[in-house]
């Protein structure tokens, strides 16, 4: 690009995005701001919004430049956590102080879609380019990037590879990137019973005691030992509930809630129906219910890692670990569509109070971005 009002600075659009408060699920003016800074450099922008309360309405971005050739695409999400009490200033005015940008979403996921777009406008890539951006991944994540993937699939759209922007470096920026992530599946158990004084038990039943004895036996599973990859799939209790406020009083239910986080040798639906028949081995009269909010993935180290890894090794002389760790991303729905991989700024500060990004690594960024562009249309 020549034109000097299409070269965006990638600060400035940093603290731009972060100057349009965004708390999931984000609409608005913080898709304005992205769309004025794609529409120069060329750019067909999409917008629209999916779903209804209470896990919507959730607006997304999708961004076009070609027709044809190789197809490279970058997705993030706009949206951010609430920034919570006590922040040193206000989280949605972006400030410089020393070396450091802060301001909520400046690492998770701002100043990388910043980034992204300033080595846009720094190198002719050929083929076509994609913005995959959504509003609501710290959200529930339903009507977010799996409405973009549909609309890319009724468009007949595919992307060859996919870069997602998430926070993933460790240590110093480059250090580790993401090939896969562990699925996750939440599991609600609601074990009956029946009320009664407990100086009389057999005119009542506790279900403590049988919500309590499946709990052992859950715990004691061994999921497996880890992969080449992944570390052991473990099983958390997250809550535990009786709500009952009376010493002398047996009570009608008792619940509680799992959490599984399970690498690519199980299913979510697999696990949540073992769960589903210890508990009512115990309890046959119990309620469970499962929700699987990703599967588990894993992006065979090859041409895409490869790319990246040349690219880090070139800007940054950083050969980054393969990794799987870490909570969940987007990048569980978009697997579906083509080889995804994960890169983008330190995550000391995510989802903390002063968040805030070290200016150099954003333009350490921009130059790892470009290098990647370059190679993936040489």
């Amino acid at each position: 690009m020549t034109d000097a009002q299409a070269m965006p600075d990638v600060v400035e659009l940093t603290k731009a995005l972060i100057a349009a408060e965004s708390v999931t699920p984000a609409r608005g003016a913080v898709f304005d701001v992205l769309e004025a800074a794609l529409v120069p450099l060329g750019f067909s922008v999409e917008r629209f919004t999916s779903g209804e309360e209470p896990d919507g309405p959730v607006e997304n971005l999708l961004a076009i430049r070609g027709t044809s050739g190789p197809h490279f695409a970058f997705a993030g999400h706009l949206d951010v956590v609430p920034p919570g009490k006590g922040w040193s200033g206000d989280p949605f005015v972006p400030e410089i102080r020393g070396d450091l940008l802060y301001g909520r979403g400046a690492v998770d996921m701002k100043g990388a879609i910043a980034a992204f777009v300033a080595a846009l406008a720094r190198v002719e890539t050929g083929g076509t380019v994609s913005l995959i951006i959504t509003g609501d991944e710290e959200g529930p994540a339903i009507y977010g990037t799996r409405a973009l993937i549909d609309r890319m699939r009724q468009m007949n759209i595919a992307p060859d590879l996919c870069l997602v922007g998430e926070p993933t470096s460790n240590m110093r920026l480059g250090d580790t990137v993401k090939i896969g992530r562990r699925g996750s599946v939440n599991i609600w158990i609601d074990v009956p019973g029946k009320q009664g004084h407990v100086a009389y038990p057999h005119l009542a039943d506790n279900p403590i005691t049988r919500l309590v004895a499946a709990l052992g036996e859950i715990d004691a599973l061994v999921l497996d030992t880890g992969t080449d990859w992944f570390q052991p799939s473990n099983i958390e209790v997250t809550d535990l509930e009786v709500g009952n406020p009376a010493s002398n009083v047996i009570p009608g239910h008792a619940r509680a809630r799992l959490s599984i986080r399970f690498n690519d040798l199980h299913r979510g639906a697999e696990l949540a129906e073992r769960i589903r028949a210890i508990v009512l081995a115990h309890a046959p009269e119990a309620e469970v219910t499962a929700k699987v909010s990703g599967e588990a993935f894993l992006t065979q180290p090859g041409t895409l890692s490869d790319l990246l890894t040349g690219a880090i090794e070139a800007k940054l002389g950083v050969t980054p670990e393969l990794s799987t760790s870490g909570g969940t991303s987007d990048a569980r729905f978009l697997v579906a569509l083509c080889p995804v991989i994960e890169f983008g700024l330190l995550n000391a500060t995510m989802h903390k109070l002063d968040e805030a990004v070290a200016l150099r690594d954003l333009t350490a960024l921009v130059d790892v971005y470009e290098e990647v562009l370059a190679r993936a249309f040489a």
